[in-house]
């Protein structure tokens, strides 16, 4: 995903359906009213392609360095794999195997397919990995906004000179930007955001890769070893495996997009049915990605070997040239800066909603104060603004980039990614307990568990690895 949301605010919409023009057949119309879908197969691998790269790139050369030249671009190709193969299931969700009735959304799937309580259930998941990936992206962006200051400070007293710079400043700048732009009501005034966040997030990968094959190619050597970082050299054995499980994490932020492959698939036009396309669709997308992942990991980890960073493009990264360095990194903020707002966008609307089903007389909550074109709401200045307040504190007593994101990794990538696909498709297909399949599937569904609280368990470790040395709010870096 990476994480960039390009794709989820533009790709679906449903306009109120005209039943005057309706009258004439069903050339502008699809049978649920929607305004006659146009996507294909070359749209869907777009949107899919846009919504998978994302900052998840940075750390992939860190996650292969802890992995190793053999484990690490196998367990790459793994994670696209099983990431097809239940991208597959869950397309095939998309329409009731009886009615033919669409589902338009992820959630509307879990609902018709596996009832009510894990359609709550799945509530519960988004919105608690939504809150979670606006707290990293305020980390990213502002280890990217350091990076800037920290090449200027070099440039200026020359390299080895003492750069140490609060990243706390820099936080808070990313939250008040963020306050501002929450006060935007709703999806359909992003439009703008989101498609500066998608170019920014093509940039800032692409200049990764790119200076990545120019230092391998200037150095002519190929850095790393077999196995990655030694034990007893770089790392414990123990660190070494907690490491391990870290960069799975990592791997599967990477990967984790699975929430919007059923809004993307609503976009499809029919026949030939919309699983056939999105799945073409998916296996064309991500083979895309997984070659430019490979390549951005294996070309990082050649470029620094066992002292890869965490994050590509800062830390001990690349510094030269510093002017191209600086626009990856200004990219960063602006791709970051658009993407907490598509992702904490949702949870807003829950509360707001809520809130007004409970309070339905209460005028701080439900009355609009209209200035001039803008209708101010009281309640939503408020509750959004300790949103982000509350995300800004987080980040900074824990701005541990390669620890949040393989946490978050973690914490999306199994039950998004594997747990309701694999769910819906058994419900949906009626696959009979102890079948060949039923029993295939339950296996991977349980191996994807186990990953995923092992590298869930790596991440939390680094985190408190790394609060031994650091202080909240006070240490500068």
């Amino acid at each position: 995903m990476g994480d960039n949301t390009a794709s989820r605010n533009h790709i679906h919409s449903n306009p109120a359906f005209d039943a005057s023009v309706m009258e004439g057949g069903f050339k502008f119309f699809d049978d649920d009213g929607h305004p006659k879908r146009t996507g294909n197969v070359m749209t869907a691998s777009a949107h899919i392609i846009t919504a998978v790269i994302g900052s998840g790139v940075l750390s992939l050369a860190w996650a292969i360095a802890q992995l190793g030249w053999v484990v690490g671009p196998i367990v790459m190709v793994m994670f696209s794999i099983v990431t097809y193969y239940t991208s597959c299931l869950l397309v095939a969700c998309y329409r009731d195997p009886v009615t033919g009735k669409r589902n338009s959304t992820y959630s509307a799937a879990v609902r018709n397919h596996l009832g009510g309580f894990m359609y709550k259930v799945l509530g519960v998941v988004q919105r608690v990995n939504l809150y979670g990936s606006t707290i990293g992206y305020t980390i990213t962006a502002c280890i990217s906004m350091v990076a800037i200051r920290r090449n200027a400070c070099v440039h200026k007293h020359g390299e080895g000179k003492p750069c140490l710079i609060n990243s706390n400043p820099y936080m808070i700048a990313f939250g008040v930007v963020e306050i501002i732009l929450s006060q935007i009501p709703n999806f359909d005034k992003l439009s703008w955001l989101s498609t500066v966040a998608a170019i920014m997030s093509f940039t800032y990968s692409g200049i990764g890769l790119a200076i990545g094959i120019a230092k391998v190619a200037e150095t002519g050597t190929i850095q790393g070893s077999l196995t990655g970082v030694t034990i007893g050299v770089q790392v414990t054995r123990a660190k070494k495996i907690w490491r391990i499980f870290q960069a799975l994490g990592d791997i599967a932020f990477a990967y984790a997009f699975a929430i919007v492959l059923i809004e993307i698939e609503d976009t499809v036009k029919s026949p030939p049915s919309e699983a056939k396309t999105m799945k073409t669709a998916s296996k064309i997308s991500l083979s895309v990605t997984s070659i430019f992942y490979i390549l951005c990991g294996c070309f990082g980890y050649a470029a620094f070997g066992d002292l890869a960073p965490g994050n590509i493009l800062t830390g001990a990264g690349f510094f030269n040239p510093s002017w191209l360095i600086d626009i990856a990194n200004a990219a960063i903020v602006i791709h970051l800066i658009g993407a907490y707002q598509v992702f904490s966008q949702p949870f807003y609307a829950f509360v707001e909603k809520k809130a007004a089903q409970l309070f339905p007389d209460n005028h701080f909550i439900t009355k609009d104060i209209k200035i001039m074109s803008y209708k101010l709401n009281l309640f939503r200045v408020v509750w959004r603004t300790l949103y982000v307040i509350s995300t800004t504190l987080l980040s900074m007593i824990f701005p541990f980039f390669n620890g949040v994101v393989g946490f978050l990794g973690a914490l999306g990538y199994w039950p998004m990614s594997i747990y309701f696909p694999v769910a819906m498709y058994i419900a949906q297909k009626k696959i009979p307990k102890w079948s060949t399949r039923w029993i295939f599937l339950q296996v991977l569904c349980l191996s994807a568990l186990v990953i995923a609280l092992l590298a869930a368990v790596g991440s939390i470790v680094g985190v408190v690895e790394s609060l031994k040395d650091y202080k909240p709010f006070m240490t500068s870096t």
